[in-house]
């Protein structure tokens, strides 16, 4: 592993910063965490700016069957003979100076969390970022034909007002804590405030969830004043929606299992109290956490 990993091309400076992580991996489901800053990255034109070496921070080669070591390693391409791609992990820094916004896209690290997460804090406080926003996502009783809940962590007491308008709740958790709960730990040692919006999304629907992701920019745009047109994303989600629809018109017990989701959900009743739809997906090799 090199000694710094973090390569800068261009720094920029900012007075009162903000940056918006994603990472695949943990709470990336539906492609929310991602999704969400790659679309922010194509709207506003941003640039790329500085990358974290993929080097040491990832496991490869994972023990157990092929089903499961898949999941670890970088992705190739051949044909006929010849590579024609190999695509470790990337982790990439774009900058929006315009509105003092940096953009962080890369994948949850296996590995030496603090010097990954020293990294991201260095450059941050270099550029002059003040206050940092993690995407993320979580599997929930929450119906594709309703709004998602949006939740919040927040670092400092001081981040809930910037926050409080905007979401369904702040976070009651206790478990496995994902590397963005590490960085919300230690934000405070750089002088940086952090929070988080996390969508939830329909356990039973694989892929990426454009509803989601419509959300929380929607969410996240208002928090950071950004003025950005969210018509594309509304024609996407419509779309998708569209096509499920008509695809779940033939499971007819999963549709009525959506219904009483559907009940549920507009009677505020929450995951706890789901048993029986819990069960039913599980059955099924779905889970709800």
């Amino acid at each position: 592993m090199r000694e710094n990993p973090l390569t800068v091309h261009t720094q920029p400076r900012f007075r009162q910063g903000r940056m918006i992580l994603a990472f695949s991996g943990w709470m990336d489901g539906g492609d929310v965490s991602t999704g969400t800053v790659k679309w922010l990255v194509n709207a506003l034109n941003a640039v790329e700016v500085a990358e974290i070496d993929p080097e040491g921070f990832y496991i490869y080669n994972f023990p157990g069957p092929m089903e499961v070591s898949t999941l670890f390693r970088p992705h190739t391409t051949i044909d006929e003979g010849m590579i024609q791609a190999y695509q470790p992990p990337t982790n990439t820094f774009f900058c929006d100076n315009n509105r003092q916004l940096l953009l962080f896209s890369g994948k949850e690290p296996h590995l030496n969390w603090e010097l990954f997460a020293n990294c991201l804090f260095s450059f941050a406080v270099d550029t002059g970022v003040s206050n940092v926003f993690f995407i993320g996502s979580v599997g929930g009783a929450v119906p594709h034909t309703r709004e998602p809940r949006v939740m919040s962590t927040v670092s400092d007491p001081s981040v809930k007002p910037m926050l409080e308008p905007y979401i369904t709740k702040f976070t009651d958790y206790q478990g496995p804590a994902s590397f963005s709960t590490h960085l919300m730990a230690h934000a405070n040692e750089h002088n940086l405030k952090m929070g988080s919006l996390v969508s939830e999304i329909p356990a039973y629907i694989q892929g990426t969830n454009p509803k989601s992701i419509q959300a929380v920019a929607k969410k996240l745009t208002a928090v950071l004043d950004l003025q950005i047109d969210l018509e594309p994303l509304r024609g996407v989600t419509q779309a998708w929606e569209k096509r499920l629809n008509t695809v779940l018109q033939d499971e007819g017990e999963l549709a009525e299992h959506i219904e009483k989701l559907e009940q549920a959900y507009d009677d505020e009743v929450f995951d706890t109290q789901m048993e029986d739809l819990k069960e039913w997906l599980q059955q099924r090799g779905v889970r709800l956490d």
